[in-house]
């Protein structure tokens, strides 16, 4: 079975959640499977190790999951890019437009080096918002988008075409 029909079989679907409309994509039974989790870490090492990635960041708080890890797995930092009031110490902050209302994103200001290049992990792509609005933090820093990682994208929102104007190293380990 490949990590992709496993992921596929493991991640559970729940409908209208969080609102009527939405099916949402749960990848908590990865969790549940150290087997299957590490076979995940293993999978992104592979996948990174050979593209001159200095930084790892993970977008609050599923992008942490296995951002970290794979961060500790290649040997380079990890950064925290989380909610506005989250960091204690001196931070950039970035504010970005939702769907429905807006929202502010913040790392601290001793994170990034100048030109560091950065690999931006998350659970999931859908419209690229998040995402893109780390890009924008990770660059008002002075670092460089090295890429963007998910282990789950959907396909159907064009999330990536937010995303390719920072880079085309865009990746899902399994789209829908």
């Amino acid at each position: 079975m490949t990590l992709q029909e496993k992921l596929s079989a493991a991640i559970r679907d729940v409908p209208d959640f969080p609102k009527p409309g939405i099916l949402f994509k749960d990848i908590s039974p990865i969790m549940l499977d150290a087997k299957l989790s590490n076979e995940v870490v293993e999978n992104l090492f592979e996948i990174f190790r050979d593209q001159n990635i200095e930084a790892v960041a993970g977008i609050e708080s599923r992008g942490f999951l296995f951002g970290y890890p794979l961060a500790m797995k290649l040997g380079i930092p990890f950064i925290l890019i989380r909610k506005q009031g989250k960091l204690p110490y001196k931070k950039t902050s970035h504010a970005y437009e939702l769907e429905y209302g807006s929202a502010v994103i913040e790392i601290h200001d001793d994170a990034v080096l100048p030109g560091q290049r950065v690999l931006i992990h998350d659970d999931l792509l859908a419209t690229g918002g998040s995402a893109d609005a780390a890009a924008a933090l990770i660059k008002k820093c002075g670092g460089e988008v090295a890429g963007f990682n998910f282990l789950v994208g959907l396909s159907f929102l064009n999330g990536e075409d937010k995303l390719i104007p920072h880079t085309e190293n865009i990746s899902s380990l399994i789209t829908f």
